[in-house]
């Protein structure tokens, strides 16, 4: 059986929902926390497993922050407080909850997030010819340094935005100021914190 299925249901299957404050697609959610999790569950609670996850969107299309449900066996408490330290561990985002089925709710995370959009339609034509984004990105997360690195992006209709998490925003934003100031493709760029 799969880490992701569920077995069958004896009636002691307790749920665990963890919302992470983390703008993540499908696939940066899975390989960041959703599989990682599952794994640490089985291996620390047997029987445990990840039943599932998904992204809240904007209107738009933007992810604004993840979910990962999981069935779990052993002592809801117990559960509680390792996958809160597990999540911190691997550097979940401030604002970040987790529950479990009658107790209360717990707030955990390590890491601040930093969004910078990108402007994908006002700059001139021959900025968007002539520069690649990707080096782009690649010099933003050289920029970081060990302050932080990139976890994802979403393409706009009018913006690309990046997803910045390190231990500091303002350490983080010190960091990429330069590149944005400098840098063709950053131009009319925005920067927002994740909160």
């Amino acid at each position: 059986m799969s880490l992701f299925e569920r077995g069958d249901d004896d009636g002691d299957d307790v749920v665990l929902e963890v919302r992470l404050n983390a703008r993540l697609g499908p696939v940066q959610r899975g390989d960041r926390y959703e599989d990682p999790l599952a794994y640490f569950l089985e291996a620390r609670f047997p029987g445990s497993v990840v039943t599932g996850g998904g992204t809240l969107l904007s209107t738009l299309g933007e992810p604004l922050s993840c979910r990962v449900d999981a069935h779990i066996v052993g002592d809801p408490a117990d559960v509680l407080e390792a996958t809160v330290g597990f999540l911190d561990d691997v550097g979940a985002p401030r604002g970040s909850t987790a529950r479990v089925d009658g107790l209360p709710e717990r707030e955990f995370g390590t890491t601040d997030g930093v969004a910078v959009y990108l402007n994908g339609k006002d700059l001139s034509d021959e900025v968007y010819a002539t520069h690649d984004v990707n080096e782009l990105l690649d010099d933003l997360q050289d920029s970081l340094g060990d302050t932080g690195g990139l976890q994802s992006y979403w393409e706009g209709p009018d913006d690309t935005a990046v997803y910045l998490y390190g231990p500091s925003a303002e350490l983080m934003l010190i960091r990429v100021s330069d590149l944005l100031a400098k840098h063709p493709l950053a131009q009319m760029s925005r920067v927002e914190p994740i909160t």
